[in-house]
Parts: C-alpha cells; sequence; structure tokens
C-alpha cells in the first residue's frame, strides 16, 4: 500500500508541466497585463514629463522688420538668443504688414519691428500661435531691454479667446477625440463582436460624427470656452475619431487581443505629448516636434488650431496626415479582414446550409 502511493499520480510534477498548466490557466495573460501595466504607468508618465514638464526653446522662427544687421537690432537679437540659450531663426520682412501676414500662415511666432532711431524694438506677439511661446518670448524681450538699454514694447497681436487663455482647449477636444475614438473601437470589438467588416467601418464613422458633435457643442454652446468655427470643427474632430478608431480596428486585426499596446503607444505616449497642443512645437525635445506632425494627434491639433485662430489660412498637410492614417488603417484591415476577431457570415442561415 505505501509503495503504491507513491506511483504516477503521488510524483509532484515536473517543471514542463507546470509551465504547461500556467500557459493554460487565466494567470499567464493576468502576469503579462501586470507587467504590461507597470510598465505603460512608467512610460506614459515619462513620455509626458520629459515633453511638458520642462518646456526649453531650440529654434523659434521670428519675423525682422527694419534694419537688424546694426544697432539696436543685432544687440537685441544676440541678447534673445542668450536669453533663451536658443537660435531665433530671422525672417526679414520689408514692412510690418507682411511680417503680420507671415504670423497668420503660421511661419514665424513673433515680429521684432527695429526702431528707425536706433534706440527702440517692438516686439509683437502671437499668443495664438503658442501661448507658451509667447510667454517665453516676451519674458526674454523684457528682460533684454533691461539688460542692453534698448526700449522693448510687447504687444500681442493675435491673443488667444477669452474662454481659453492657457490655449489649452483645442488640446483637450483633440485628445477626447483621439481616446473615444479608439476606446469607441474597443467596445465595439467587445460588444458588437458580430458586426461584419463593413458594419464596423460604418458605425465608426457614425459615433465619430455624433461624438464629434458632442464635444464641439459642450465646448462652444454649452461653456462656451471656444468660439468655434463649428462646421469645420466639427469635422476635423470628427475625422480625428474615426482615424483613431480604425488604427485601433487595423492593430486589432493585426495583433488581436494585444492591439491595445500599439495603439495606447502611437496615440497617447507618443503621439498626444508630441501634438503642440499643450507645448508648442518650438519648446518641444526636437525629435518629438518632427515626429509629431506625422501622427494623428498632431495632426488634428494643427487643423483645429488654424480653423480657430488663423481662419482663411488652413494647410493641406494635417488633412493628408489624417487621410493617410485612416485609409492606411482601412486597407489593412480590410485586406485581413478574416482575421479580425469579429464579424459573422453575412449570408441567411439557409444559405449557408
Amino acid at each position: 500500500m505505501s509503495d503504491m502511493s507513491h506511483g504516477v499520480h503521488g510524483k509532484p510534477p515536473t517543471r514542463e508541466q507546470r509551465w504547461a498548466r500556467f500557459k493554460e490557466s487565466p494567470f499567464l495573460p493576468a502576469t503579462v497585463l501586470m507587467l504590461i501595466l507597470a510598465a505603460a504607468a512608467g512610460l506614459f508618465a515619462g513620455s509626458y514629463t520629459y515633453s511638458m514638464a520642462n518646456p526649453t526653446p531650440h529654434s523659434i522662427p521670428a519675423a525682422v522688420v527694419g534694419d537688424h544687421r546694426g544697432d539696436p537690432g543685432d544687440t537685441f537679437l544676440d541678447g534673445m538668443e542668450k536669453a533663451l540659450n536658443a537660435s531665433v531663426k530671422v525672417h526679414p520682412y520689408d514692412t510690418a504688414e507682411q511680417a503680420l501676414k507671415a504670423i497668420d500662415s503660421q511661419k514665424v511666432f513673433a515680429v521684432f519691428d527695429v526702431g528707425k532711431d536706433g534706440r527702440s524694438v517692438d516686439v509683437r506677439l502671437s499668443g495664438a500661435s503658442g501661448a507658451t511661446v509667447a510667454q517665453v518670448l516676451g519674458d526674454a524681450a523684457a528682460a533684454v531691454g533691461r539688460e542692453t538699454g534698448i526700449s522693448v514694447t510687447v504687444e500681442d497681436v493675435k491673443p488667444l479667446q477669452e474662454g481659453d487663455p492657457r490655449g489649452l482647449a483645442i488640446f483637450y477636444i483633440s485628445l477626447a477625440a483621439v481616446i473615444i475614438g479608439f476606446v469607441g473601437a474597443i467596445q465595439l470589438s467587445v460588444h458588437a463582436r458580430a458586426l461584419t467588416p463593413l458594419e464596423r467601418v460604418a458605425y465608426t464613422a457614425a459615433y465619430s460624427m455624433l461624438g464629434a458633435f458632442a464635444i464641439a457643442a459642450v465646448v462652444d454652446w454649452l461653456l462656451g470656452a471656444l468660439d468655434l468655427p463649428f462646421a469645420e470643427s466639427w469635422a476635423i474632430l470628427a475625422f480625428t475619431m474615426f482615424t483613431s478608431g480604425m488604427v485601433f480596428t487595423m492593430f486589432n486585426t493585426l495583433f488581436g487581443r494585444w492591439a491595445m499596446l500599439p495603439t495606447w503607444g502611437l496615440m497617447v505616449l507618443l503621439g498626444n505629448p508630441s501634438s503642440g497642443g499643450a507645448v508648442s512645437w518650438p519648446l518641444l525635445p526636437s525629435p518629438l516636434g518632427e515626429i509629431g506632425k506625422w501622427l494623428p494627434p498632431g495632426a488634428s491639433v494643427n487643423a483645429q488650431h488654424t480653423a480657430v485662430y488663423f481662419p482663411g489660412h488652413q494647410h493641406a498637410f494635417p488633412f493628408l496626415v489624417l487621410t493617410g492614417w485612416a485609409l492606411v488603417s482601412c486597407v489593412v484591415f480590410w485586406t485581413w479582414r478574416h482575421r479580425h476577431p469579429g464579424g459573422r457570415d453575412a449570408r441567411p442561415a439557409h444559405a449557408a446550409e
């Protein structure tokens, strides 16, 4: 009896057997998720802190009117570069009107109008071009004026709207469109799993239109934080939500249940901090400022920013970026739709039999 109790069933499981049981149990995905969430928490905090906690100017384009090669222009620009610890890219213009048009076209962030008396500089800022950049330039200009004895006058010629004194509302509404866009796609994959590919795209477009309308209506009509060009802002938000939703759908097709990882990394960890919404691109670390323009969050912020503050000067580039991401996502999803975890046989039951 004693010997039989130590038979095959009495032996402790081998390492291979324990690993096989662990792989088949719910503990493996739970452990993987635990490690992923811990890493994601650190990356999330790190990405936003790296890009936003200490905005530092790197290269700021500015217009110059008047003779900037002698005093006081040369002295003032040298002082600005030292105060900012960065280069000021000078774009000379013949008249102040031309320089102000360059602000409207978002080619420059400020105008330095050098006085003919040789002792003064008028600094015309554009808070709407970037509140953080305008603040940095205004503070530096005042300090340089005191140090050099040059009379410096600072004026904001393109101020932010009263309901958005820090210029963050556009970032927030774009962030809402990005996150609700892919969260909506996640919910469709969970609660409407049986949708056919065409139905899934159609419902993504539908909740994007409704969600974008809700965002614009709350921010403009209810809160009055921004005076939006409603139709254009609605269209940009809807395009952003649809693109974000289809990006998740594409990754869900390629990676299945782990689709949240590349979506979160692309749209939230990388895309939102580099969008230029919270910190203008001249103050972002250089790689982020360049990468952000090519990602959906940055394209959305750029298009919305121009629509609100620079009407009549809209650029095609952010719409091309959104179109590219949406088109690639739709093509990938449609090409490999058989791999998507959802769907159903659209034929009638008797036809299937």
